[in-house]
C-alpha cells in the first residue's frame, strides 16, 4: 500500500520587520492590512504572526464570516503558527456592527486560544476586537 508522504515548506522573504510594542501598534498594523470597505459588512478573522522579538512574520486571514459571527478552527490557527515558527500571535477579527464589547463567545474563544497556544509553546499575546475608529485588547483590559 502506497502512503503519501507530509511535506512541510517553509519561507519567509520579508526582510523588512515591523515590530508590535502594544496593542495600538497591533491595531496599526491590522488596519493598513484590512479591507475597510468589508470592515463594517463581514466578520473576519486574522492573526498576526511574531516571532520571539515580536516582529511581524506575517498576518494570516484565518477565516471569514457573515455579519454576526465567524468560525475560528484552532487546528488551523496552531497549524499556521507553527509553519511560520512564530513564538507569538494576537488573535484579531471585527465586529461589524461597530461595537467594541466583547460577546460572551469572545471570550470563551479567547480562554480557548490561550489554553490551545500554551500546549504548543505559543504565547496569544492579545486578542483585539476592532472597528475603523477604534479597538477593544483583551490583554489591555487584563481579560486575557
Amino acid at each position: 500500500m502506497q502512503i503519501a508522504e507530509i511535506s512541510v515548506s517553509y519561507s519567509n522573504n520579508n526582510n523588512e520587520r515591523i515590530k508590535i510594542n502594544n496593542s495600538q501598534s497591533a491595531y496599526e498594523v491590522i488596519l493598513e492590512n484590512w479591507n475597510l470597505d468589508l470592515i463594517e459588512f463581514q466578520e473576519i478573522v486574522k492573526i498576526v504572526l511574531l516571532n520571539n522579538s515580536n516582529e511581524v512574520l506575517g498576518i494570516f486571514e484565518l477565516s471569514k464570516g457573515g455579519s454576526r459571527g465567524s468560525v475560528v478552527d484552532i487546528k488551523i490557527m496552531l497549524s499556521v503558527a507553527l509553519k511560520a515558527h512564530s513564538t507569538a500571535l494576537i488573535m484579531v477579527h471585527n465586529h461589524p456592527s461597530g461595537t467594541l464589547k466583547p460577546s460572551n463567545n469572545d471570550v470563551a474563544l479567547t480562554k480557548k486560544v490561550k489554553k490551545a497556544c500554551k500546549m504548543v509553546d505559543l504565547t496569544l499575546l492579545d486578542h483585539l476586537i476592532i472597528t475603523k475608529n477604534g479597538y477593544y485588547s483583551f490583554s489591555d483590559e487584563n481579560t486575557l
